[in-house]
């Protein structure tokens, strides 16, 4: 089969593209960045597109020639810079399926969620059930599948969030901790997506999720042993008011760009448990989706993923701890300008020192600046390290006694240039 899957480099889309592959099928994958794609899976085909802006059935079309089924794995957490949920969630989605029903397309996954209704109190389920409602409605082959909280070997979204809370040393702050939440391996999302175009399953409405439910405190306890972490010395209980606070700050974040998992619309399906019928789909087709012990049997939990979950735990911190470092530097240089020419009186002549003092400041208040924003945070980091090495050749040629400062203000550049490599190098979005 000829299958346009949606979202195919994410976490789940990843996983269907490869099994369907792997099963003989023709894949296209569609995203933000074929680079991307074709990075993620070169045998694929991919076009580039951003699914927010496909919201009439003819911008659809062109893109179904050919195909036989779509697969639908996109999906978005909660609105920000370049993130519209309803444009990619809901109208983009009706569009298609009005477009699959004018073309050849014959069958359509959809991957929705738990819990997804129309009078559910966020923007993500809302859209979810919006998409799914059309779908039925249509005269499509249909199957939604609504995966519980997706484990996968990929650290991304929910899984990645619990793998970052994990990570916290000596101690394990929880919210939320009796939230009940059922798990699924990845692979058995893509199995099940196989199952269905396979077996050209229609009319299906399933929960893919283990029989055991596991409260969030247990299943954080459980993945912090998996990665081999030791165990807390006490399990502490964050209120609630203080993890929306923490939502808050994360979805204004996401403005910036940033796509944290521990955003406001988080809290809310934490709250409302990821729960759902686990017998259904078992007893329709006889795949199980495997318990969380079997998942993280077969998941492997190596060095990389403790470094992962350390890495991202603190990345928050050194990406604001170098942001502030930038922008105080260019502060206290403005308003200490008299002193600053004084150190370079002699040396250069006047006019170009003030210049120079000047240009510093403001170079370092856009340098901290940058690095608060998503997209051009990596540039942030060259543009640290490029001008901490200037500001040290700079201080060697025309002030080398800053050198012998007495509290190493000059030796302490470095440590800045290694921290801004370490954000460079983190900050890479899959």
């Amino acid at each position: 089969m000829r299958v346009l899957v949606l979202g195919a480099y994410g976490l789940i889309g990843t996983a269907i593209t490869h099994s369907l592959l792997a099963h003989g099928h023709e894949v296209t994958g569609l995203g933000r960045s074929a680079v991307k794609g074709k990075r993620s899976s070169p045998a694929s085909r991919w076009i580039e597109a951003d699914i927010g802006s496909l919201t009439t059935s003819e911008s659809w079309l062109p893109l179904l020639d050919g195909v036989d089924v779509v697969v639908n794995a996109a999906g978005l957490l909660q609105n920000g810079l370049n993130d519209n949920v309803a444009g990619v969630q809901r109208d983009a989605i009706k569009a298609l399926v009005h477009a699959c029903e004018q073309s050849g397309a014959r069958a359509f996954v959809q991957i929705s969620a738990p819990g997804a209704t129309l009078t559910s109190d966020t923007e993500f389920f809302q859209t979810k059930a919006s998409a799914d409602q059309a779908l039925k409605a249509s005269r499509l082959d249909w199957t939604i599948l609504r995966p519980g909280l997706v484990l996968s070997p990929h650290a991304y979204g929910g899984t990645s969030l619990i793998r970052r809370l994990a990570a916290m040393p000596v101690i394990q702050l929880v919210m939320l901790g009796q939230a009940k939440i059922q798990t699924v391996h990845v692979q058995d999302v893509a199995n099940a997506v196989i199952y269905a175009l396979e077996h050209k399953l229609s009319g299906v409405d399933a929960a893919l999720v283990e029989g055991t439910p596991h409260t969030l405190e247990t299943l954080t306890l459980r993945i912090r042993e998996w990665l081999g972490f030791h165990a807390p010395l006490a399990t502490l209980s964050v209120p609630i008011v203080l993890g929306r606070g923490l939502a808050l700050a994360a979805d204004a974040a996401g403005y910036l760009g940033w796509r944290s998992s521990l955003r406001t619309t988080s809290l809310r399906v934490l709250a409302a448990d990821v729960l759902g019928d686990a017998k259904a789909w078992p007893a329709l087709t006889g795949q199980r989706p495997r318990s969380l012990e079997e998942t993280l049997r077969d998941l492997p939990a190596t060095l990389q993923e403790r470094i992962h979950a350390r890495a991202m735990f603190w990345f928050p911190f050194l990406l604001i701890t170098l942001s502030l470092f930038w922008i105080a530097s260019g502060i206290i240089g403005l308003l200490q300008q008299d002193a600053a020419l004084a150190l370079l009186e002699g040396t250069i002549p006047a006019p170009l020192g003030q210049v120079t003092v000047l240009s510093g400041g403001v170079l370092d208040i856009a340098i901290g600046l940058g690095l608060l924003f998503r997209p051009t945070v990596r540039l942030a980091c060259i543009a640290a390290i490029l001008l901490s090495l200037t500001y040290l050749a700079g201080t060697a040629l025309f002030v080398p006694h800053l050198w012998a400062d007495p509290l190493g203000a000059m030796v302490k550049v470095f440590p800045a240039i290694a921290l801004a490599v370490i954000v460079a190098a983190l900050a890479e979005d899959r």
